[in-house]
């Protein structure tokens, strides 16, 4: 099954999204979802779903305030199981996320979850167009050049010469 949601269709995750002034905004999320029997040994085969979601947020940047456009790619698999308890203990042992299965299972409300669960806490560019360099690596702007320290060393560089290199 494939499809595309509009912003009405997932109220919670348009009142996370911002629009411009000129009131554009994103205008939907598109979703596939592919299901499969997955054989277990001694019982019955348990439902898989591959959910791909695409979609594109404009968020609020919390350094700048200025509209940031973030793309969204989403690639999960579930596997339903009988029951809430099946499932809180499979949870713990899978590395599938593990939902119990219901008569009315909405499709449209697990991909707004999963969209939500995506967003970043403190949305902001990895580096702001509107603000000078200075601002964004912290150090405030004075109007007297000498009052302005120079920036401290991290505490804890030197430790970053200790690391292993990655192979």
């Amino acid at each position: 099954m494939q499809g595309r949601l509009s912003l009405q269709e997932v109220p919670r995750l348009a009142e996370s999204l911002l629009r411009t002034a000129d009131g554009a905004g994103p205008d939907g999320v598109d979703w596939r979802a592919t299901g499969s029997l997955l054989p277990v040994s001694g019982g019955a085969p348990q439902c898989i779903v591959d959910l791909a979601i695409r979609a594109t947020a404009i968020l609020e940047c919390q350094r700048c305030l200025q509209p940031m456009t973030l793309p969204l790619e989403i690639e999960r698999r579930f596997r339903f199981v009988e029951g809430e308890d099946e499932a809180a203990r499979l949870d713990e042992e899978l590395e599938d996320d593990v939902l119990a299965l219901s008569p009315r299972f909405d499709l449209p409300a697990l991909v707004e979850d999963e969209l939500l669960l995506a967003l970043p806490l403190v949305p902001r560019h990895e580096a702001c167009p509107n603000l000078p360099a200075a601002l964004e690596r912290g150090q405030g702007t004075s109007a007297d050049p000498q009052a302005q320290e120079p920036p401290q060393a991290h505490p804890f560089a030197a430790l970053a010469a200790l690391k292993r290199p990655k192979t």
